[in-house]
Parts: structure tokens; sequence; C-alpha cells
């Protein structure tokens, strides 16, 4: 049976909805990426020195990571010479199989959630990158499952960040604990778990402040919302999910390893993957930062917030090749 078609029979039982999410989500990494690996395999014919310069040039364009990239090279090279391979076409089911491996990681992708009482999911990333949006997507993809939510606003210091959230809080249905703008997020912190226990809230989703991560201050500020939040529920938070603009590249790598070092991130969230073509980073920070990357931003919808799936993403990149490998069968088979 071909990758392709496994591919697809494996994603098959998946939601159709979900899939058409990421599809759409990803079209212009699609556009960016995997047409020009296809155009460069129908160019080239062959596979010699050159092929592999062009395939490395349009890997490190979408943004897959310099070092991601060697090593891929590297194993594709491995594989010619095991399978004997000399056409060009028959390499791109091997390229989607390494892409999946690579975004494959060992530990699962699922929200670490407290199976006795209140989950607290803290959120950190730098301003801009959509952290309030995601808080809100999430609140509402919670509801949507029944669970009960309250949303602290932790980012008393960026102007109109508890506005925004308060929006959002009015959006989804969900409660919004607050205090006057310029306050201590960790006082913030400290009512919110209070209200969450008294109400027997099953999860609060906390903001933080995002000023530049390089100011140890906000360092501090992060780990007095730690100790908080540890005092008050032994084992929280449950997650620090990291969120990062996709559309910002190499510069969100460089972030989430600056951030991460230093405040205890569990996973990533990943921003506006449906505003760039360099698609590509999800695979670098899979690769670089050893952490999961729990849920992807594809598109402005309440419903676009999807928890990553890196069977769905290779689908949906592939998305094009699979429906060409599907019709070339059918006329086989007539």
């Amino acid at each position: 049976m071909s990758f392709f078609k496994k591919l697809k029979d494996s994603i098959a039982a998946k939601t159709e909805a979900v899939t058409s999410i990421f599809k759409d989500g990803l079209e212009k990494t699609r556009k960016g990426f995997v047409e020009k690996v296809t155009d460069l395999i129908t160019r080239r014919k062959k596979i010699d020195e050159e092929f592999y310069e062009e395939l490395e040039e349009i890997l490190i364009g979408a943004d897959v990571g310099v070092t991601t990239v060697m090593n891929l090279i590297d194993d594709l090279r491995a594989e010619v010479k095991k399978r004997k391979i000399e056409e060009a076409k028959d390499l791109q089911p091997i390229l989607s199989e390494k892409l999946i491996e690579l975004l494959r990681g060992d530990e699962a992708n699922d929200l670490r959630m407290n199976p006795d009482g209140l989950t607290i999911i803290l959120f950190v990333g730098v301003n801009g990158v959509g952290k309030t949006t995601t808080i809100g997507k999430l609140a509402h993809r919670f509801k949507q499952q029944g669970k009960s939510v309250l949303l602290a606003a932790g980012d008393t210091f960026r102007a109109g960040a508890i506005e925004q959230l308060e929006v959002w809080g009015q959006r989804v249905g969900v409660d919004v604990v607050k205090h006057q703008s310029g306050s201590d997020p960790a006082a913030v912190m400290y009512d919110a778990v209070q209200a969450a226990k008294q109400r027997n809230v099953d999860v609060l989703l906390c903001d933080t402040a995002g000023r530049l991560q390089n100011k140890s201050n906000l360092m501090e500020e992060l780990n007095k919302i730690f100790r908080v939040i540890q005092r008050e529920v032994p084992d929280a938070p449950h997650e620090v999910l990291m969120v990062l603009d996709a559309t910002t590249g190499q510069n969100a790598l460089s972030q989430a390893k600056l951030f991460g070092e230093k405040s205890g991130v569990t996973g990533l969230v990943l921003t506006k993957l449906d505003g760039t073509a360099k698609g590509g980073i999800v695979i670098a920070i899979r690769q670089e930062l050893n952490l999961p990357v729990k849920f992807v931003g594809l598109g402005e919808k309440m419903d676009d917030l999807q928890q990553f799936d890196s069977e769905q993403f290779v689908h949906a990149l592939f998305a094009g090749l699979i429906q060409e490998q599907e019709q070339k069968e059918q006329s086989e088979e007539q």
C-alpha cells in the first residue's frame, strides 16, 4: 500500500471538519513548500547534487530550520542509496514519511488535566503573538466539552489587555477575574484561584504579561505567579503553554528557547499558521525544542484553534499529491 494511501486511511477515522480546517489553514505553506518540491521533482527527474541543493533551499525557505534540514537531507541520501532510488518522483513519499517522523514526538500532545478537581493552565509569551485570543478560543473549546471555565487577567501591564480578555469572556460566556490595570499579577492569580475553588470550576485559564522575554523582572513576576498558584493548588499549574506567532518563523524559535528555559514551559501553541508560507517552523520547533506542540491556530474563527496532529498536518500539506495518487490509481483500475 502506498504511503499516501496509508496516510489518507489513517486520518479517515478523524472528523471531516477538522481535516478541512487543517487543509484550509495550511494552504499558504502547501503552496510555498510542497508545490515547490513537486515542481523540483518534475523538473529535475534525476537525483543528483543539484537536486539536493535545491531541495535544501526549499526546506530552509519554509523555515524547517538549518540543522533539521541538514539531517533530513543526510537521511534522504542514505535512503536513496539503500533503496537504490534513481527517479526523483520516488523520493516524494519518503520525504513525507520523514516529515511525519520529525513531527511526531514521544509524548502525547493531549493537555494534562487534573483528574480530581481544578485544572490550572498558565499562558506565557511575548506581546502580540495571539495569547489572549488563544485563551478565548481554548475557553470556548472547554465549554463545548461541557466544562466550566474561569479566566484570570494576569497581564496587568499592557494597555487594553484586561479589556481584551473581558471581550473574549463575554463572547464565550465565561467570567474573568481581574484587578486594576498596573496591579500585582500574583494578587490577581491568588483571587482567581480562590474564586475557581469556591465556584467549583473545572478549568482556570491564566493570562500573564508578555513584555520582552529578556527583562529579568518578567521572569521574577512569572516565578511569583507560580509560587502563589502552587501554594493554593500544590500540583498546579498543570500546563504552562507558550504561545508563539508562526509568521515570525525563526524568531519564534529563539523566543521559545529563551522563554522555555526560564519559565517551565510544558507545551507550545503556534498561532497564525494560516498566515504564513513558512509552516515548516512547526518541524523546526518540534526538533530543536523537545517540547510538544499542543495546539495550532489555523484561522480567525472560534473553532480554528486545533489540537496538533502530525498526520493531519502532513496530510494537509500533501493533499494535492494524495488526490493525484488516487486519480492515478482509479484510472489504472479502469
